[in-house]
């Protein structure tokens, strides 16, 4: 009882608003950036994980964590989209911004031979659960996806990952601009057709994600998927993330295969837009 009761004031003030500094900001790409920052609760999250990050006068946006150092240090890798994180890139280390979190469930770590198949941003995610799962997996093979090198980021992080021969990284580009040339989901087809693997990990667009779903389900291959959806308030009251049954804020980030299953009709087909109204993806 008293371990329930002191769970639930971790949760309550992991929840609540914390001010961080910017410790270093780092240029991804022309339009990405990772900025870096140092809190107790973050510290202790897991892969999958998000915060709610607050630019005072602006906005409060949901971003996941890119990285969970054991020294303290915690990362968000983000893009810049819209008006938050046009503030956001402006900020410089020293200043000051708010954190809220982690939420979430984060990814429930597997053995044996796993696959991770990102895209986009969605690689920051996966590339913090790579890097957690090195001493678990007996072998990882990582699928990243991007448009262009233009767009390609975390290479350095992605490199040393793979330098130690236990995991496989292959880096698709749709225009060929960089390492293969094609869409990353193909790639995983035909590494699924001729290798078994005991889970895939996906975080990325919701249309590759639902792709990378439907080929797992034809080889019977349990998946996990960090998805990425409009989130308010972070703690499951708005309503704003719901897919199916589930409020991806609090039963998510990340859904199993089961969950998936029962959300078929709707994950990668529909989603909602910032005034809840359910919409198809174009």
């Amino acid at each position: 009882m008293w371990k329930g009761m002191e769970d639930v004031k971790q949760t309550a003030k992991a929840s609540s608003l914390r001010m961080v500094k910017i410790e270093d900001v780092r240029r991804e790409t022309p339009m990405v950036k990772t900025f870096l920052f140092r809190d107790r609760f973050c510290r202790a999250a897991k892969p999958g994980q998000f915060v709610m990050i607050w630019l005072p006068g602006v906005d409060e946006v949901p971003m996941s964590l890119s990285l969970i150092d054991s020294s303290g240090l915690s990362g968000v890798t983000v893009k810049n989209v819209g008006e938050a994180t046009t503030a956001l890139h402006g900020k410089v280390a020293g200043d000051v911004i708010g954190v809220r979190g982690p939420f979430g469930n984060g990814f429930k770590p597997a053995a044996g031979r796993i696959v991770l198949v990102g895209g986009g941003t969605g690689v920051a995610s996966l590339l913090s659960l790579a890097e957690s799962l090195k001493g678990r997996a007996s072998s990882m093979v990582f699928l990243v996806g991007f448009k262009s090198k233009r767009e390609l980021f975390l290479i350095d992080r992605l490199k040393e990952l793979s330098s130690g021969g236990k995991c496989n990284l292959v880096v698709a580009t749709e225009d060929g601009s960089y390492g293969e040339k094609g869409l990353v989901t193909d790639f995983l087809d035909a590494l699924l057709a001729r290798e078994r693997f005991s889970m895939v990990y996906t975080c990325g667009p919701e249309l590759m994600m639902r792709k990378v779903f439907d080929i797992a389900e034809t080889r019977r291959i349990p998946v996990q998927a960090c998805l990425e959806r409009i989130i308010k308030c972070g703690v499951g009251l708005c309503g704003s993330c719901v897919i199916g049954c589930y409020r991806v804020c609090g039963e998510g980030l990340v859904l199993s295969s089961e969950q998936l299953r029962e959300v078929k009709d709707e994950f990668g087909a529909f989603k909602r837009d910032f005034d809840g109204r359910r919409i198809p993806f174009k």
